[in-house]
């Protein structure tokens, strides 16, 4: 085995020894799950740390995953057809709530509908696909920054206000209260937000690291999604993205997987 693709295994190695259970790790701490020494683990660190990989809490000197592999999860998506894993869960939400149904992915602050399923209904609200809206002020949006780093949340909320001033009159701490609630109780609710008489909900879908990679949303006219149908709606697209996070999950760590050992083999 060549140095180089022994360099590539133990990155790997470092990268997979981080869980759901112990997020953050020490040097030390990763050199004994991984089975190196510290010098070793602190070069491959640095590199990856470097390509944004991994990322080091300056206070405490913890490392954790960073945010490339948000970037990563999204191109991997794409390879395994989002749409298509996604399109029959939103049809059946569409007809079981008789309204809208939408799937959209963060584009740095906004958010951009992949699919959309109109609602049969004569009167009906739907996005098109491709358009951009501003990430805070939707329902979609709001499910996958309930998820992410509070640094890059605040970042796009300040571009959001910035951008689009006479949409709110929270204030940011308002706005990050607003997402903490979000996250606790798995789906997003924005009512007449960015605009009037419409209401939506929405909930994320998740790849196999627990990071935020989709929304899928219901939306519709607020005289017919009243605030007390929004919690039933909520949960019932909360429990099917759930559903959907692990199928779509499993099949993104088995591209990255075949990539990485196609990788591996080239070299």
């Amino acid at each position: 085995m060549s140095q180089s693709v022994r360099s590539v295994e133990r990155a790997l190695d470092i990268l997979l020894c981080f869980t759901r259970e112990e997020p953050t790790r020490s040097l030390t701490q990763i050199a004994e799950s991984v089975h190196m020494s510290k010098t070793t683990v602190h070069r491959l660190l640095t590199t990856l740390e470097n390509k944004r990989f991994i990322t080091r809490d300056k206070t405490t000197s913890l490392y954790r995953l960073g945010l490339r592999f948000i970037e990563m999860a999204s191109i991997v998506l794409q390879d395994v057809d989002l749409h298509r894993w996604a399109l029959p869960y939103l049809q059946r939400l569409s007809e079981q709530s008789g309204e809208t149904v939408d799937l959209s992915i963060l584009d740095g602050s906004h958010v951009i509908y992949l699919e959309v399923i109109e609602s049969s209904r004569r009167v009906k609200l739907a996005a098109a696909v491709g358009q951009r809206l501003p990430a805070f002020f939707t329902a979609s949006g709001k499910a996958m920054l309930a998820y992410l780093p509070q640094e890059q949340v605040r970042k796009i909320i300040a571009e959001n206000v910035s951008a689009y001033p006479d949409s709110t009159s929270l204030s940011i701490e308002d706005m990050m209260a607003d997402l903490k609630a979000t996250a606790a109780r798995g789906y997003a609710i924005a009512e007449q937000e960015y605009e009037k008489d419409i209401n939506a909900v929405a909930a994320p879908i998740f790849d196999v690291d627990n990071n935020p990679v989709a929304s899928i949303a219901i939306v519709g006219p607020s005289f017919r999604l009243t605030k007390d149908r929004l919690p039933e709606l909520g949960e019932s697209i909360r429990q099917m993205t759930q559903v959907i996070s692990k199928e779509v999950g499993l099949l993104a760590l088995s591209a990255i997987v075949t990539k990485t050992r196609t990788l591996s083999i080239s070299r």
